[in-house]
């Protein structure tokens, strides 16, 4: 590799991958090919086509500091109009034209230090590059609990995040499994069509009110407009959501007035005092997702939905079984049950010089310095990798500040006529434990969540706030890398 003539190839074409393909395509890096299993640009916008799917993340926030957009319909933005953004942008920069699709990587090997990366698609084309991007994501690989029974189910099931439209759910008595962010958007949209919706529940949400309207013309043209406004409206949407990461961190203080606020709008949207007992949160506020949503919690008292908060049993052909004994007769069973966010880009095989599976690597728990990269896997990327994931604010944010540190990566290694880049093991060791304390205290570590593997280690979320990750990543520090000849 030498001057700037890399060959990199991107695996993922979501928000991660095409700001990649960008920032190396606009600083001189042009041997650029992006990689997705899918048909087309969009990752986890293109296959959450779930009724009422919308980001919850303020969409001036939601989106690349280098492509503001003024015309948003909303505070948060649907799926379509999030996805036709996110197309516009990778055809705009000349990124689109990049995209191999349909192509399912399943392993990714290279043999030495000094030589290249080799890609090998499930239907056997190989790829080859100097320098792998794996943007594939943490929430890109749908999870079903192994629930006994379910092969006997006799009616109809899919996962949320796979939303079969064709199979009309008017009439239908519904199951649905699951209460998180995807549930918590598609409940109140499927409730009113259904005869009758089961809704089972492990443990409840603390909320926030959204109510997500329209925006009024005279707010859009303002926003177009007046100068400064955007600029203003998106500072604003940060500090907002640093507050939410404020919260969190101080559980015992400022959490508090999180909680308040919560309580009281959860109290004033829970008129039924059954239902409130039930959905009512048993954890810490902060230690799972907060979620925003006006419409789902008086979705739960309407007359044809049941909450059940019962530990499912097993599934038989006639409905779901829970530990009470009870039998809920349905036609539909949708898995509102969420990702294998702890997998990474598994189970895809990487695999770096001697035979060392990333696999092997992880065996104690997803690490990466800055959650990017990792010893013994030269010139191998990861976007939105190990504790990357923010709580309170936009990931749009953390990818592009990734995007511009593998760029930087790549041309101090081309500065030095090197073939490969690899941050040394105790740079990343410490930095891990680094991150790993600072999590001592927060509300993060009161409950189980999904934000922790099977140890119980918190592998998912950055511990700080996003200008903490901002400033981190600003500057490559070539002393804490291994440059191979």
């Amino acid at each position: 590799m030498t001057g700037t003539s890399s060959s990199v190839v991107i695996v993922g074409a979501g928000f991660g991958g095409i700001a990649a393909a960008i920032e190396l395509r606009n600083n001189g890096i042009t041997d650029v090919t992006i990689i997705d299993a899918a048909p087309g640009i969009g990752g986890t916008w293109l296959h959450n086509t779930y009724p009422g799917a919308a980001c919850d993340v303020p969409s001036h926030l939601y989106s690349f500091s280098f492509a503001q957009r003024r015309n948003w319909t909303r505070l948060c933005s649907p799926q379509s109009e999030i996805l036709e953004y996110l197309r516009g942008v990778a055809r705009e920069y000349g990124v689109a034209d990049l995209l191999v699709p349909d192509t399912r990587i399943v392993s990714c090997v290279r043999e030495s230090a000094g030589g290249a990366w080799t890609l090998t698609a499930e239907d056997g084309r190989e790829f080859t590059a100097d320098a792998v991007v794996i943007a594939t994501g943490q929430l890109n690989r749908p999870s079903v609990p192994p629930i006994p029974g379910r092969e006997s189910f006799a009616g109809h099931e899919f996962h949320s995040a796979r939303w079969d439209h064709d199979h009309d759910l008017r009439g239908r008595r519904v199951a649905v499994v699951g209460t998180g962010a995807s549930a918590v958007q598609f409940v109140p949209e499927i409730a009113p069509e259904v005869e009758h919706l089961a809704l089972f529940q492990r443990s409840g949400n603390w909320f926030l009110p959204r109510r997500n309207r329209t925006f009024p013309s005279w707010w859009k043209a303002a926003i177009r407009y007046v100068p400064g406004l955007q600029r203003w409206r998106r500072r604003f949407m940060t500090e907002y959501c640093e507050s939410l990461t404020l919260m969190i961190r101080h559980p015992g203080t400022v959490g508090r007035v999180g909680r308040l606020l919560s309580s009281t709008f959860m109290r004033w949207q829970l008129r039924d005092p059954e239902v409130r007992r039930q959905a009512w949160p048993d954890y810490t506020f902060g230690c799972k997702r907060i979620l925003f949503s006006s419409w789902y919690l008086p979705a739960l008292q309407r007359e044809n939905v049941e909450l059940t908060t019962e530990k499912i049993t097993e599934i038989v052909p006639e409905g779901v079984r829970t530990a009470d004994g009870r039998t809920h007769e349905v036609d539909t069973i949708i898995w509102g049950t969420g990702f294998a966010a702890t997998d990474f880009m598994f189970p895809m095989d990487v695999t770096g010089p001697g035979g060392r599976s990333l696999a092997q690597e992880w065996s104690e728990g997803p690490h990466a310095h800055l959650g990017m990269t990792v010893p013994g896997f030269p010139s191998l990327f990861v976007l939105y990798g190990p504790n990357t994931n923010t709580s309170g604010g936009s990931i749009i944010l953390y990818l592009e500040a990734q995007a511009r540190y593998v760029r930087m990566a790549l041309q101090e290694t081309a500065r030095r006529d090197a073939a490969a880049i690899e941050v040394r093991r105790d740079i990343e060791a410490a930095s891990d434990r680094e991150l790993q304390e600072r999590f001592a205290g927060t509300a993060w570590t009161r409950c189980d969540s999904w934000y922790r593997d099977e140890s119980g280690r918190i592998v998912t979320n950055w511990p700080g706030y996003m200008r903490d990750y901002l400033a981190s990543t600003a500057e490559l520090d070539a002393d804490e890398y291994v440059f191979h000849p």
